[in-house]
Formats: C-alpha cells, structure tokens, sequence
C-alpha cells in the first residue's frame, strides 16, 4: 500500500466487461521533438472529478487522460494511444474507491505521475507503465495479469517499482525495496525515471502527512532519490525535488529564498538579465544567427547556495541566461560572437558538449562581464541537448528497441543498455557483496553522497570509471575485484606511486600484484584511502575474516605504506574501547592519539568509531556542524601508532642518525618521509609503532637530542587538512 492510499472497508472487485482485451504494444515511438509550449500543472480536482467518471467508450480516450495524450504527442506525434486507453481502463477500475490522504480518488497519482514523465518526454511504454505502478502492490490486479496484458516490458517496469511487504521484511523493507529497484534499473533505466516522478508526485501533495513523517520522507529523497536524479541526468526532477526537500527540511532558509526571488520578480524596471538578454538577440541576429535567448532562474536551492557564496544577490545571480540552437556547430559561432562583443570572464568558461559530463549533460558554460562590471553566466546548447539536460534518461526513448541504439545484443536474449552508466555498474556490483540491508542502506547513502565522476585508463587499453575521489586501492578493486588483496603498489602514468594516490581524470593507473606465492593482503590503512563501496566491503570483510594475519609483532620494523604495510596494532579492539555496540575502533590519523591523551569519538560511516585527541580540529569541526561524540576510553593494549614531526636543520647523515636513535629506543618505523630543504631547513615525518604508549615522551626527548634537531611534535593536521 502506497503512503497516500486509503481502503475502503471492501475493495470492488474488477468487474470482468471492464478488463482490457490483450493487445501488442504501440508502435516504436519515433525520436523526441521539442516541446511545443509549457504546461501549467495537473489539476487535482478536475482530473478527480474526470477520475470519478470511470472509462469511456472504446472508440475514444477519457477525458481524464487527454492532458497526457496531448503532452506525449507533444514528443512523439505519430505514437499509438490504445495501450494508454487500455492501461487508463484498468488502473481506474482497480484504484476505484481508494482515496488519497488529501481526499482526491487514488488515480489523481498515477494520473500525475504519467503527466509527468509525458512532460519529460518519456516513450509509450514507460507512460503505459506509471499509470499501472501502484496496481500489483495497492489493488487486486496481479502481475500475470499485467504481463498478459501489456508484455513483458510493462510488466518488468512494475514489478521494478513494487514495494516489498514490511510483512515480510520487517525494518528491512524500504533498503530491500531500493536494492530491488536498483538491479531492476541495472537492466532498464525507466523504472527508475518512474520512481523518481512517483516521488515527485508525493512530495508535491505531502503536506497532508504528518511533520515527522514529512521530515522522513525528505531525507530519504535528498539522500538517496535527489542524487540518482542527477545521476540520470533528469535536471527537471531533480531542482523540483531539491526544492520541496530544502522547504520541509530549512523552511527559514527556504522562506529567505522565495523573499528574494520575489521581490526582483516585482521590480517594476527591467533586471540586468533581461537587458544582457536583448543585446545577446541583437548580436546574435546581425551575426546572421538563428537562436533563442532566454532568462533561467534559479531555483530555490541554488538561490541559497549563491547566496552563501556571495552575500547580498544582484539581479544578474538570480538566473543565468540560455541561448538554444539548432546545431552543435552554431554553439560555437554564438560562443565567438558573445565573446567578441562582450568581455569573457576566462575562468567561467567549460566545455561539456567535446567532453560530455557522465550523466548525458551537454552544454557550453560562459560569463560575459556588462559595462557596469557585473557578471552573467550563459549556457549555451542545441534544442535536442537543452531536452537532454532537462530529461536524462527519460529523453533516450526506448534504449531497448531494436535499433534504436544501434548497439546489437552481445548475447541472444540479453540487453545491451547503453545507458548503464559507470557508477549504477558499480552500484551494481558491490551491492551483491552487502550482507545486510543495514549495510546496504548506510552504503547507498555514502556512495551516492559523492559527487562527480572520472575516467581512468587501464594500461591494456580499458577504461575504469571511479567517483572522484578514488585513489589506487579502488582502481585495483575495480579492475582485479578480490585479486586486488595483492595489491603492492602501483603505476600512475608510468611512475611509481602509493595506493593511497588519488587520481584524476584521464589518469593511466596499473595496478601492482604481488608474484603467486608472496603473502601479501589487505591493510586497514586501505580502508582509509577507498572510496567506492566494492573496495571498502571486500576489503573489510578480508579483514574480518583473517582476524590474525595483520598484527604485527612488537618492535617489527615495516617499510613504507605502498601496499600491504602490516596491520599496527593501533587498529586492534584493545587499543580504545568504544560503548557504541559493534563499531570497530580505529585511531584518527590526524591526531594520533596515545594514552593517556584525552580522547573524543565520532562514529563515521561503515560501522567504524574514530578516536581524535580531544584538543584536535577535527572534533571542533564534527562537533560544530552537530556530530554527537560517541563514548570511548583507552584499552589495554600497550602498543600505539603515532606520527612525529622533526624540525632540523640540514646537515648529513641527519636521516642515519635519527632513525638510529629511534631504534635505540626500540621502536619501529613503519614510514619516514623528508621534505625539500627550505632555507636550510628540513622537516622529517616518521609514523612509529610504539611497543608501549608510556615511552613517548623519552622517544621524543631522544629525537632531539640529535644534532641538528630543534623541534619535534606530534602530528596535528589541521581540520580544513582532512576536507
């Protein structure tokens, strides 16, 4: 049952004269044509009242639906209606006498949902589809009947879209319904462009739910549905669901926005905008260009963001100003022109129509400077990629038709999805690894949470795609899956580098393995380098699995963290014990904390409890944006890692001697590094395994007893460091 349905004490059955007759699906719709005009949002109650009528003659469609026959005609002029008559017929007889909380009939939402996705210029099929999505889960009809009906695609698309039971699963419901629709939209990309506008849909009318249940589902939608709508490059869903979260989660902030937007939209004088926008269509008509030039505003989400970096808006940051074309090459003519009749502000300007974003985005972003010096932001794209940007995925049609793509099936009777994107592949993957839905869920929400994606390049010629971020130990995940455990290092463009090492886009990584019979394996250190969930589940369950294999002994000495450095045993239970159940501890880096250093915890993501130096930045910062400490204390063990700093000056054999008077205080060094000399000036960084904490202080007095030593600290990076 949907959130917003309500039952009537009996539910009628479907009267069988009212069952559609089976049918083939429309015919293919042709290619996506651009809108003809702008369409005002549905109306609850005419299209209830229209609801309540029931379906019409065969030879005619309802009345209710004419509104989504007119939008996806819009798009696709020579599409066939039946199959949405026949769905129409069905959807109502099964949703009659369900209720909306807001006390409209039930169908107004799968009405509302179809309207949406026609708007956005979704095929026959996906529309076909939205109106039957809540029928398997909320009413009578079953998913045979579906599939006899209207075909494997429709059916298929439903199911993906279908709630499991919390009968059945409990608290595990929903993370089990989102890892079902996403392996459901690993094989087809419209489930997940329904559930977006089904979600849309229930937060435009979820204002009749109860404020904690609001709070919820917004959190929900920002954390999970907000990010997957950016992923699929559905800009239009995406602002409109950005802006209902922003209102219920910072309706203060939320209110400022629309206070702003406000009062320039009743400003009696033409704005900025509007007068760069008439010069842009005089330019670009002498120059014999056909192009039309248009204000966008800001939505209120981006209003906000600009206002935190700005301060006080002008009339230019309230929008950016797009120019549409017929043809790519007349992006660049319009891009000359406004760059020789106005002042280009260098910095601004990004290509994305040579090198596409990795959600289909395409466009040309500029800012030109006006004579009064303020700055405006243009973008400048084709009509077809102006749709694209606006629809995603929803704006490819059919991907599945028979050369619609031109891609041919690899194997008899399996796809091949050209919009199956780098990220879903590898959401994909590593959600098969998650053991729970606990797991599953926190994951999602971190995966999802960051931003962006790059390319690298595989030294046999493949291509891994990695979220930004990644560095060599996600690499070697990707590419070698659980062969990775080897890993010993790696090539970064042809040189050696750590697996700590973070790529960037276009970068040729090879990962090292270490030769067949070496006892090489995974560090915890790894864990703090990975950013893809594939590598941080694979290596932390090698990790549970071989409790015993990385602890060191005392006093080992260990070479440089390249690959599979020994586990110190400042990653064990003992070394801090936590009261949250469950969590494993580990020692922030950034601080190195020993006994008996005051000491604060934060649980972070993957179930781990990080332990910080109370006087450390980085608890200043967790605790001012409103992270709540976790309770720790000190174990028993006796062995710490930590991190000192030594300020020398320089002189030879400086680097002998100190690793000499660290050996003599029995202590290991498992890495040193030496800076540049500056000024006859040199820092050292030693990370040591202290056999026992209580000998800190002699260490350190040890250390600058060295010629040529005047300083030496514990490390203490700062918290904008760790960002």
């Amino acid at each position: 049952m949907s959130a917003e349905a309500t039952n009537p004490a009996t539910t009628p059955a479907i009267p069988p004269e009212l069952l559609p007759p089976a049918a083939s699906p429309g015919a293919r719709p042709t290619a996506p044509a651009a809108r003809k005009r702008s369409r005002h949002r549905i109306d609850l109650r005419r299209l209830g009242r229209a609801a309540l009528l029931g379906p019409t003659s065969r030879d005619r469609l309802p009345d209710a639906i004419a509104h989504v026959a007119e939008a996806h005609r819009a798009h696709h002029p020579e599409a066939d209606l039946e199959p949405l008559r026949r769905a129409y017929v069905l959807a109502e007889a099964s949703h009659r006498g369900q209720m909306r909380k807001s006390g409209e009939p039930y169908i107004t939402h799968p009405l509302a949902v179809t309207l949406i996705l026609a708007e956005l210029g979704a095929e026959t099929t996906t529309l076909v589809a939205a109106l039957l999505h809540d029928t398997v889960e909320d009413t009578d009809v079953t998913l045979t009947q579906v599939l006899d009906e209207f075909g494997p695609e429709v059916a298929y698309l439903v199911d993906g879209v279908t709630k499991l039971e919390k009968v059945d699963y409990g608290a595990a419901a929903e993370p089990e319904t989102f890892r079902k629709m996403l392996v459901a939209t690993g094989n087809d990309v419209r489930v997940m462009s329904i559930k977006l506008a089904d979600r849309l849909h229930n937060m435009r009318t979820l204002g009749v739910m109860r404020p904690e249940k609001q709070v919820r589902i917004a959190k929900v939608t920002h954390d999970v549905l907000i990010p997957l709508a950016e992923r699929l490059g559905v800009q239009a869903l995406k602002t409109e669901l950005e802006d209902l979260v922003f209102a219920i989660l910072h309706p203060e902030e939320y209110a400022a926005a629309r206070e702003i937007a406000a009062a320039h939209e009743n400003a009696a004088a033409p704005g900025p905008l509007a007068e760069t926008a008439g010069r842009f269509r005089t330019v670009l008509r002498e120059a014999g260009i056909t192009a039309d030039v248009e204000i966008r505003p800001r939505h209120m989400v981006s209003l906000h963001r600009v206002r935190g970096k700005r301060g006080e808006l002008r009339g230019v940051d309230l929008g950016r100003l797009l120019v549409t074309v017929q043809e790519d090459a007349d992006c660049y003519a319009v891009l000359g022109e406004l760059h020789t009749c106005f002042t280009p502000v260098v910095s601004e300007f990004k290509d994305f129509i040579a090198v596409p974003k990795f959600n289909l985005y395409q466009s040309l972003h500029t800012a030109v400077a006006r004579a009064d010096g303020e700055v405006v932001e243009v973008l400048i794209r084709t009509r077809q990629m102006h749709q694209v940007a606006e629809a995603g995925v929803v704006a490819l049609g059919n991907p599945y038709a028979p050369g619609a793509t031109g891609v041919e099936d690899p194997h008899e009777g399996e796809r091949a999805d050209p919009t199956r994107p780098g990220w879903l592949s590898r959401l994909l993957d590593w959600q098969r690894a998650a053991p729970d839905a606990d797991t599953f869920w926190s994951t999602l929400r971190e995966d999802l949470a960051q931003d962006g994606e790059i390319t690298v390049f595989r030294t046999d010629g493949g291509t891994l795609s990695l979220p930004g971020g990644a560095s060599c130990v996600d690499a070697a995940y990707a590419q070698y899956g659980e062969g990775a455990h080897a890993c010993i290092g790696a090539r970064v463009n042809g040189r050696l580098a750590t697996l700590s090492t973070v790529l960037q886009d276009g970068d040729t990584v090879h990962p090292l393995l270490a030769a067949a019979g070496d006892d090489a394996s995974p560090s915890p250190d790894w864990l703090e380098h990975a950013r893809t969930p594939a590598a941080r589940i694979a290596i932390r369950r090698w990790l549970h699995a071989h409790p015993d294999r990385p602890a060191p002994g005392p006093g080992t000495r260990k070479p440089p963290l390249t690959g599979a450095a020994p586990t110190p045993s400042d990653e064990t239970p003992e070394a801090a014990v936590t009261d949250l159940p469950g969590a494993t501890v580990r020692l922030a880096r950034c601080c190195t904390p020993v006994p008996p250093d005051e000491i604060t915890g934060f649980a972070v993501r993957g179930g781990v409890v990080t332990v910080h130096r109370s006087a450390c930045p980085s608890v200043a910062r967790m605790a001012a944006s409103g992270r709540d400490p976790v309770g720790v204390r000190w174990g028993e063990n006796t062995e710490f890692r930590v991190t000192l700093f030594a300020e020398s000056f320089g002189r030879p054999h400086l680097l002998a001697d100190l690793t000499e008077a660290i050996a003599a205080e029995g202590v290991a060094v498992i890495s040193a590094t030496v800076e540049p000399p500056a000024e006859q000036r040199v820092r050292h960084t030693y990370t040591l395994q202290l056999p026992d904490a209580a000998g800190l202080p002699d260490l350190m007095r040890a250390m600058r007893d060295v010629p040529g030593v005047y300083d030496v600290s514990r490390a203490q990076r700062s918290a904008d460091a760790r960002r």
